[in-house]
């Protein structure tokens, strides 16, 4: 379970971290747009994987 966490991580600072480096002329927009798809593909893939547990609700708690 922390793995899947630690990897969400990186792959969300995988989208944020290029485009602020971009900002400061560090990097292309090519390698931007590469790591941002790749860090937006990952992320989707594995934080269903820790975020996905099941809530079990009772239904005298529920109200409508």
């Amino acid at each position: 379970m922390w793995f899947a966490k630690l990897i969400s991580l990186l792959s969300l600072s995988a989208t944020i971290v290029p485009s602020l480096l971009a900002f400061a002329g560090l990097i292309g927009l090519d390698v931007v747009r590469w790591a941002a798809l790749t860090g937006t593909i990952v992320w989707f893939i594995v934080t269903p994987v820790w975020m996905g547990g099941r809530i079990s609700v009772d239904a005298a708690e529920v109200e409508i």
